[in-house]
């Protein structure tokens, strides 16, 4: 059978990723209780919500808001990760997603704090004309507020976008010439080229706080945090950078 086939054919780890994210957003849309649990417990809310944990910046990548979400995350890890992990290897595949996956997550926080401390600052700055008191006491008040409050604690981030992006990095990186077909693109494109454009292209949105309900700076992360551990590997001699790939 084809599917077997193809299921047999794939590498462990990326299988079992392709599982275990599967099974988890099953479980979430067919028992909205353990959705709930899930979110509350296992996304990645804000480092100063109440309901932060530090293993949250692993668990939020094995969730997915839609099916959406996940298809495309899924089927990118499919297609790539296959790739990678047969250059990696198992365990320093699975080490290489996790780290993508983490430092995703960490700069998605990094990038909640500078937007909330603006939101903060322009605040400030609206109310210090009508009252007579200084910023940091306008400051104290407004961290106070339950409007502030509830923010911090409805921020969650979730999915394995951070890792897949640190994926194609990889990709990039390791068969730069490859050419790749592009959505509405009817001309196949190097890989570099095309890595390098979704790096721009998520620095700019991000930038321009695209209000898409899309973690760009997740993605950014992602892939920086890739690309670290990946010049930390070849100048190491873990891994060497094979032309021929």
């Amino acid at each position: 059978m084809l599917n077997n086939s193809i299921f047999s054919q794939m590498p462990p780890v990326t299988k079992n990723l392709i599982i275990i994210n599967v099974i988890i957003f099953l479980a979430s849309t067919l028992f909205p209780q353990i959705g709930e649990s899930l979110d509350l417990y296992c996304g990645l809310h804000y480092i100063l919500s109440d309901n932060f944990i530090a293993t949250q910046l692993i668990t939020y990548q094995f969730m997915h808001g839609s099916f959406t979400h996940l298809f495309f995350n899924m089927f990118t890890l499919f297609m790539f990760g296959m790739i990678i992990e047969s250059v990696f290897g198992a365990k320093r595949f699975i080490l290489y997603y996790l780290t993508c996956g983490i430092g995703a997550g960490i700069i998605q926080e990094i990038a909640y704090y500078v937007d909330i401390q603006m939101l903060l600052q322009e605040n400030i700055d609206r109310i210090m004309p009508m009252v007579n008191e200084s910023a940091e006491a306008i400051r104290n008040q407004l961290m106070h507020d339950p409007t502030y409050t509830h923010l911090i604690n409805s921020l969650l981030t979730v999915g394995a976008s951070g890792a897949v992006y640190g994926i194609l990095l990889a990709f990039g990186i390791f068969f730069p010439n490859r050419q790749m077909y592009i959505m509405f693109i009817p001309y196949p494109i190097k890989a570099k080229w095309v890595i390098i454009g979704y790096a721009v292209l998520e620095l700019t949105l991000g930038l321009g706080n695209a209000q898409t309900g899309v973690a760009h700076f997740a993605h950014l992360g992602g892939m920086i945090f890739g690309l670290l551990l990946i010049i930390y590997w070849i100048k190491t001699g873990v891994i060497r950078k094979n032309d021929n790939y």
